[in-house]
């Protein structure tokens, strides 16, 4: 059973401040067979290349980034601050050691492009456009570089072509 409508982006009245920065998201990558997803709590949406774009940070630590390199969709899965648990538990847990699927009781949806979950009020299905690695000497203020990454766990940065949006019948 299929809970979600496709939506018009330029349509929606979201605050993805709020919604990236305080409820946090899911980002997801994989197949049916072979998917993994993490918290993301750093985002945004725009205007990009006269396309909608999501930008995306992945640690480099992360195991989630290995899917979104050997696929080309990924989602965005937003959930309305409802499951605050569940994303902290994947925020904090890597898919290498645990099955967050079943530790969450989350439920996935494999859409043709990219999973998602069945409990997001919100999805956003991303076609990568564009990736570049961050880096100590891009940055202009380096107390930023200093706070965020003294482990050398940088990220990297990801535009998303927003093919799809559903949102929640």
């Amino acid at each position: 059973m299929n809970s979600f409508e496709n939506a018009d982006i330029r349509t929606l009245e979201e605050n993805f401040f709020k919604r990236t920065g305080s409820e946090w998201t899911l980002l997801t990558a994989g197949t049916a067979e072979s998917f993994n997803t993490m918290t993301a709590s750093w985002g945004g949406i725009g205007v990009l290349w006269n396309k909608n774009v999501a930008f995306t940070f992945i640690r480099d630590s992360r195991y989630t980034l290995e899917f979104v390199d050997s696929n080309d969709y990924y989602s965005v899965s937003f959930f309305g601050g409802n499951y605050m648990k569940e994303l902290t538990f994947c925020g904090r847990n890597s898919g290498r050691d645990v099955d967050k699927v079943k530790e969450t009781g989350l439920t996935p949806v494999f859409d043709q492009d990219a999973p998602y979950f069945e409990e997001a009020d919100l999805v956003l299905i991303c076609k990568k456009l564009y990736r570049q690695s961050m880096n100590q000497e891009s940055f202009i203020d380096k107390s930023l570089a200093e706070k965020f990454y003294s482990d050398n766990d940088w990220h990297e940065l990801f535009v998303g072509e927003i093919v799809k949006v559903l949102k929640k019948k």
